[in-house]
Parts: structure tokens; C-alpha cells; sequence
């Protein structure tokens, strides 16, 4: 430990206390240099542990010992500890037994020397934002350190993310009772990530896969679900499948699930999508009309509400009037299943999802270079773990058993095998 002190010639630097006894006999400024420098406190409390350990075996310094005491001390090598996340050196005592001729261990060093990992908190701490570049300078903080460089921060960050895809990718689903999924993709870097979130029967959200793809297309997102399926992922009781209408997600998940598969296309993006035509005078006026018809909890109601707005729209902007028709009853699902009133605030738009990607960018979004796909996934993969620990259930969740029994009614009884492909939706094509 180094202080610094104005001196004359005449005089010597003061020697830095060695003891945490002397230390308390210091003036106020060195106590607050101490308390400030936490890790330099800490390691006079080291040297303290590891002298009294030498001390009950071989005695105190200079003394004589009797005939048949062998355990002598024997200078030092040096060695490290481990303060929090930092590997601090220090010189450790030695202690041989000149009888023998081998060294004596000290029991304490062995428990202070734990091998340094970078654990989950400082894993976190690299998924929540914090570059690694300025990881050198919080390590730099403590006296002497080494061990945390950003390099071997960067390696060990690489070997857990690359686990944590591993096991995330082969994360067994067999053991979850799914009732829905949302899909949907963002933009990472230039390229399309797929992601899809399933929803239990308890109510709980959890990412189950994604992929990279230039756009939404069926064929790779079709992938994606026979993956799933791959590693147990069960529909047969039926699903919901929430998504913003994109033809690809619609494809996939009609291919893969057939009419096990009932699918929910998002409000929010249809209101906007129609609205979009409009002059911005109008704009307003339509987006509170669509709203109030989707509002309505009767299936009956809210199409003749829609239909209404139709005809309007229809005199007024006829783009608009064909935007809202296209995949109309898709957007009316959960009124045909009749579960509206009580699973409409949670599974009518894809909000979930696109609250689950919104979190995703806050822990990835501050990496500046994307290299390749590899470090991209390993990102997402870590990212989606970290936000799968906050999500919290649907509200209306003790209501997930209306909507399974009203997807089983909508099961023909005919349809024996699941991913049976039924003929496409001329809307969507």
C-alpha cells in the first residue's frame, strides 16, 4: 500500500500500518482513507487471519519451541485472495515441518483463495449495460488487483453466454401446459430476430425459442415451431396464437397446427393499419370508432360496429376500407370464442410480446458492434433469460380455462393428427 506525504529531506514517509490495531490509533484521515479503499482494510484483516493461523501452529515469532514441536515458519511465497468480485496478491506465509521436510497448508488461505468465476451477478451486471470496457475501471478501483481485465471478462462472459444459448435452446417443454403463444420479430443489428413467447395454463410468460431471419417467412418460422415441438412443446388441447398479421407468422402457424391453432390477430396493429390511410384530420376520429367496436365484448356487436366503419370508410378512403376487411375476423377471435370480456385486455394485441422485446433492447441495446451471429444469439439468448426473471402473469389468468375448453370445441372431430395443413386463408394471401 502506497501513501503519499509531503517530506523534507531529513525526514521518512511514515510506514503504512500493518495491523488493523494500528490503524484504529491512526488520525481521522487515514481512518477515512481506509474506509475508502475498502479493499486495503480488507487485506490487513487477511494478513491478520493468516498470521494468527501461523501463530496457533507454529507459535508466536521468536519463540522457543519445545523438542517435539517440528512446525517452524518459513518465509513466504507469493500468493492472492479473493475480495467480492476482485483476486487481490499477497505474500503468503509459509510453514514447513522440519521433521518431515513438507510444508504444513494453511487452512485459512486455502478458503480465501476460491477460484475467481465471473459469477451471475457480474453476468447480470454485463447483460444490464454495463460495457465491459468500463468493467477495468471499477476492478482498477481496488488496491493491486488483476484477474479482471476486460479481456478475461470478455472470454469467461463468451464461455457462460455460449452456455446459456445451449441450455436455452434445448430447454425442455414437455413438462409446461401452453394455451397460447405470441410471435413476433425485431431488428437486431440488420437482421430479423423471431421470437416466440408462450403463455401456461397458470398464467405465466415464457420465451421458448427464436430465430434469425431476414424477414417473417413461413419456412424458417415453421422451423421454429417444429423445433419446439421437437423438445415437447404440446398443442393438441389447442392453442391461441397471437400475432400481427404478418402472412408468414399466419402460414407458419396454420402449416405447423392446423386446426389446432386458433389464430388472434393484434387490434392495435390493425386500428393503426387503417387508420394509416387516412388524412390526419380523420385520423383520430376512426382510431376512438375502431377502438370503441373492438371494445364491444359480443362477437355480433362488435362485427356490426366494424361493418358500420366499413361503409363510412369506404366513401371516404377506400384503401382504408380494405385494410380494415383484410383478416377482419382473425382481429375478432377471442369475441368468436366468447372469451372476450375476460382474456381481451391481455391476448387482443401483442403488447406482451412487444413489452418483452422493449426489455430485450434495454439489455442488449447498448452493444455498439455486432460481429457475427454466434455473439448475436448468445445476447438474445442471455437477454430473454434475464427478462423471462420479471415477467409477470396475465391478468385474467384464472380465466385460461374458458379459453381452453372454447379451443377444444373448435377442434373438428375429424382432425386426428396435429400440423394437419388445412387450406390458407384467401386474406392473407
Amino acid at each position: 500500500m502506497n501513501y503519499s506525504h509531503d517530506t523534507i529531506p531529513s525526514e521518512r514517509s511514515p510506514e503504512p500500518p500493518s495491523r488493523l490495531s494500528e490503524v484504529l490509533n491512526q488520525g481521522l484521515e487515514v481512518k477515512l482513507h481506509m474506509v475508502q479503499h475498502y479493499a486495503e482494510l480488507a487485506l490487513l484483516l487477511v494478513r491478520e487471519i493468516l498470521e494468527d493461523n501461523v501463530t496457533a501452529l507454529c507459535g508466536p515469532r521468536y519463540c522457543r519451541h519445545p523438542a517435539d514441536h517440528t512446525l517452524r515458519r518459513w518465509g513466504a511465497n507469493p500468493g492472492s485472495v479473493q475480495i467480492q468480485d476482485e483476486r487481490i496478491p499477497i505474500p503468503v506465509p509459509r510453514v514447513r515441518d522440519v521433521a518431515t521436510g513438507l510444508e504444513k497448508p494453511l487452512e485459512t488461505y486455502q478458503q480465501m483463495k476460491a477460484p475467481l468465476e465471473v459469477d451471475s451477478k457480474l453476468e447480470e451486471a454485463i447483460v444490464l449495460g454495463l460495457a465491459q470496457r468500463d468493467y477495468g475501471q471499477v476492478a482498477g478501483a481496488f488496491v493491486e488487483g488483476f484477474g479482471l481485465s476486460q479481456s478475461s471478462v470478455s472470454r469467461t462472459f463468451q464461455e457462460r453466454s455460449a452456455g446459456a444459448l445451449e441450455a436455452f435452446e434445448e430447454r425442455r417443454l414437455a413438462r409446461e401446459d401452453f394455451v397460447a403463444l405470441w410471435i413476433d420479430g425485431k431488428y437486431l443489428a440488420g437482421v430479423q430476430i423471431v421470437i416466440c413467447l408462450g403463455l401456461t395454463m397458470d398464467g405465466r410468460k415464457l420465451p421458448l425459442g427464436f430465430i434469425e431471419s431476414t424477414t417473417e417467412n413461413a419456412a424458417a418460422i415453421g422451423g421454429l415451431f417444429r423445433d419446439l415441438i421437437g423438445r415437447g412443446f404440446r398443442f393438441e388441447e389447442g392453442l391461441l396464437c397471437v400475432i400481427d398479421g404478418a402472412k408468414g407468422l399466419y402460414k407458419a402457424v396454420r402449416k405447423t397446427f392446423g386446426a389446432h391453432a386458433q389464430v388472434q390477430r393484434c387490434q392495435w396493429h390493425k386500428r393503426e393499419n387503417v387508420v394509416g390511410y387516412l388524412a390526419k384530420k380523420d385520423q383520430d376520429t376512426y382510431r376512438t370508432r375502431l377502438s370503441a367496436a373492438y371494445r364491444e365484448t359480443d362477437y355480433k356487436r362488435a362485427k356490426s360496429a366494424l361493418m358500420a366503419i366499413h361503409t363510412k370508410l369506404e366513401s371516404l378512403n377506400r384503401s382504408a376500407a380494405r385494410s380494415l376487411m383484410e383478416g377482419l375476423e382473425e382481429t375478432l377471435t377471442l369475441h368468436r370464442l366468447g372469451v372476450y370480456a375476460e382474456l381481451g385486455k391481455s391476448l387482443r394485441t401483442t403488447n406482451c410480446i412487444e413489452n418483452l422485446n422493449g426489455q430485450l433492447t434495454k439489455y442488449i441495446g447498448r452493444v455498439k458492434r455486432w460481429m457475427h451471429s454466434d455473439q448475436r444469439q448468445r445476447w438474445v439468448a442471455m437477454g430473454l433469460l434475464q427478462v423471462e426473471k420479471k415477467m409477470n402473469r396475465i391478468q385474467g389468468k384464472d380465466n385460461l380455462t374458458l379459453l381452453r375448453a372454447a379451443l377444444k370445441q373448435q377442434i373438428p372431430t375429424s382432425e386426428s393428427t396435429p400440423g394437419k395443413e388445412p387450406l390458407a386463408d384467401e386474406s392473407f394471401n
